[in-house]
């Protein structure tokens, strides 16, 4: 398997061990090029869609995309931009599922499902006002899973976490339902 470095260019902070080997995994099991035709994804290669890639600059052929772009990618647009870098501080375990359903299902999907879990889970809003799940992780969300972790202790992330795969699973489900050829 490739190992990232430990700070990628551009990068301000050393990326966790455990996120670079996430990252590498993801890139390992989307594989090389595909364009297949029951993928509404389009031409892809190592999980980064066309049209991913295209927004962030890239113009050439999709079958010679960079490793080291697509990595930067994920580092860039499912780690640090959508905010779960601060997740995977808090709860790696959590932050880690996060990033994985956002490269699946768009980091928008994984912090709107976290933020359902944690307006599901705050007690009525006794513990931490309810959340707008706007797949945004900006300071009141991010301050609702640190009053959570506080509130809960070494029950939080593991609670937590199987509520965001329920909410993953569930969502598989519907997409294969809606579209079987998924």
């Amino acid at each position: 398997m490739r190992r990232l470095q430990l700070r990628p260019a551009g990068m301000a902070t050393p990326i966790p061990g455990r996120v670079l080997g996430l990252i590498a995994g993801v890139i390992e099991r989307e594989g090389d090029y595909v364009n297949h035709p029951n993928d509404p994804g389009g031409a892809t290669r190592y999980g980064i869609t066309e049209r991913v890639a295209r927004a962030d600059g890239y113009a050439g052929d999709m079958r010679k995309l960079p490793v080291d772009l697509a990595e930067r990618i994920y580092l860039e647009q499912y780690y640090q931009g959508p905010g779960l870098d601060r997740v995977v501080k808090l709860m790696p375990k959590l932050g880690e599922e996060l990033v994985d359903t956002g490269v699946n299902m768009g980091p928008v999907v994984a912090v709107t499902f976290l933020q359902r879990a944690l307006t599901a889970l705050n007690r009525q809003g006794r513990d931490y006002p309810d959340l707008k799940p706007d797949g945004r992780l900006g300071p009141v969300s991010a301050g609702a899973l640190l009053a959570f972790k506080q509130k809960r202790g070494g029950q939080a992330e593991t609670v937590l976490l199987r509520l965001v795969e329920s909410f993953q699973g569930t969502r598989y489900v519907e997409i294969c339902e809606a579209r079987p050829a998924s």
